[in-house]
């Protein structure tokens, strides 16, 4: 690339795939033109990428001529919703190949209508590959100040997919908007630099920094019923936060995966540590079976314990153990004791316990919000238990992507959602080789001012 194009931002997709990719908040001075180059695959049968500026539906025009090596062709459209300008690598196509295009927009930020152009290959490696140039136009005066790229079927891009953000800059200028650090999915909000981890990875500082963190790790797994008593909902990731944190190594990232659920005869999982610099987040507590009086594993927060007839009261997993300071999580609920065997604990959430199965199955408890990805997002919410009774409600997953308990065994717990850190939602009765949900994955969070 050369020397005036400066990268403003990247993403790059990890294990769990992505509907679409935004860069917001594209800087405003210092800049004249705008580029985004990518290699990407789509998970579905057909893919052609498309654009929308400033999440704007409406005055976009396009033309393209293509070809696959024997046959040329050509096609537009105008008053459309987005902006086709690139083809894509779909399913169909030769394994572990990816598509590439290269997007020019130029005078972005001017009060006449946005022009682009773009070519595009898509790297099949057989016969009907796809090379295209596009020609595009957006018939809006306002100044682009973010661009969401999916495709026109809406199919998922898949992990590794990568694109990158650069802007030209300005005659006479020397831009000051450049991140000072590599690694993850890099944007901005216009304060600081953000570099999103989905999947592990380094974050490599060009300088000393004074870095702000989010560290949520892997969710507990859901557990199985026995006989008519639900299943625990897995606690939530450990969750931490805070600022100011000094690094000028290259420091590895590690963002962890949830704990897989269990069923009648299968033990769940406890969610796997998230790690970045000196910061350790614990893996969320495992949800405890029904019946077999299995209580709720500790972690960042605890698990919920299974349902079970009279006896001893067996209490929901401890949150935050081992203990770190500042506090990482809260306490699973206690499942229910009756005759009629009973409805389980909730797990545990990174601002609330979860809640106590009796008569009615204990919801999971409630994540925490936090804005360093640049927007507010909750994180860590704990898995609802599951119900003894098909004809009742099943405890719901807290907030935070914390997977619902089930009801009945058909359909099991629901998992927690990835990289928020949620536990996993409990089974219902009599659910057999049906599992509990797993636990979402981390996520790590790392920002640090743009000046």
């Amino acid at each position: 690339m050369a020397a005036n194009y400066v990268l403003l931002a990247s993403q790059t997709v990890g294990a769990a795939g992505a509907s679409s990719v935004t860069f917001s908040n594209i800087p405003q001075t210092g800049y004249t033109d705008l580029k985004i180059v990518g290699s990407h695959r789509c998970d579905g049968a057909s893919a052609q990428l498309i654009a929308k500026f400033n999440g704007s539906t409406t005055g976009y025009s396009r033309k393209v001529v293509y070809g696959d090596g024997s046959t040329a062709n050509s096609s537009g459209g105008s008053a459309e919703a987005n902006v086709r300008f690139a083809f894509s690598e779909v399913s169909t196509y030769t394994a572990s190949t990816f598509a590439s295009f290269d997007l020019y927009i130029p005078n972005y930020t001017s009060a006449n209508y946005k022009s682009l152009s773009a070519d595009s290959v898509s790297e099949n490696n057989a016969a009907g590959a796809e090379a295209g140039l596009h020609a595009g136009l957006w018939a809006s005066t306002a100044a682009i100040t973010s661009i969401n790229i999916s495709d026109v079927s809406a199919t998922n891009f898949v992990q590794y997919s990568t694109f990158y953000l650069y802007g030209l800059a300005a005659s006479g200028v020397t831009p000051v908007i450049a991140p000072f650090a590599t690694g993850g999915n890099v944007t901005n909000d216009g304060t600081y630099w953000i570099h999103t981890f989905l999947a592990s990875g380094t974050f490599t500082p060009l300088k000393t920094l004074s870095c702000d963190y989010l560290v949520v790790a892997g969710g507990g797994g859901g557990a199985g019923s026995g006989g008519f008593s639900g299943g625990g909902g897995g606690g939530a990731g450990g969750f931490r936060t805070s600022t100011a944190l000094s690094v000028s190594t290259a420091t590895t990232v590690t963002v962890g995966a949830g704990g897989a659920g269990g069923n009648s005869s299968t033990i769940s999982v406890k969610g796997n540590d998230s790690v970045f610099s000196t910061i350790t987040s614990t893996g969320g507590g495992l949800g405890g079976r029904g019946r077999t009086y299995e209580i709720g594993g500790n972690g960042g927060s605890g698990g919920g314990t299974g349902a079970k007839g009279t006896g001893t009261l067996y209490l929901g997993g401890t949150g935050n153990t081992p203990t770190t300071s500042p506090s990482q999580g809260n306490n699973g609920g206690n499942g229910e004791q009756s005759a009629a065997d009973g409805d389980a604990g909730g797990g545990g959430g990174a601002t609330a316990a979860g809640a106590a199965g009796a008569a009615v199955t204990g919801a999971g408890g409630a994540g925490t919000s936090n804005s360093y990805s640049g927007s507010a997002v909750t994180y860590a919410g704990g898995g609802g238990g599951g119900y003894s009774d098909p004809s009742a409600t099943y405890g719901a997953g807290g907030t935070g992507g914390g997977g619902s308990g089930a009801t009945t065994g058909a359909t099991g717990g629901t998992a927690g959602t990835a990289n928020l850190g949620g536990g996993g939602g409990g089974a219902g009765v009599n659910a057999g080789a049906v599992y509990g949900g797993a636990g979402g994955s981390g996520i790590v969070i790392v920002r640090y001012a743009m000046v």
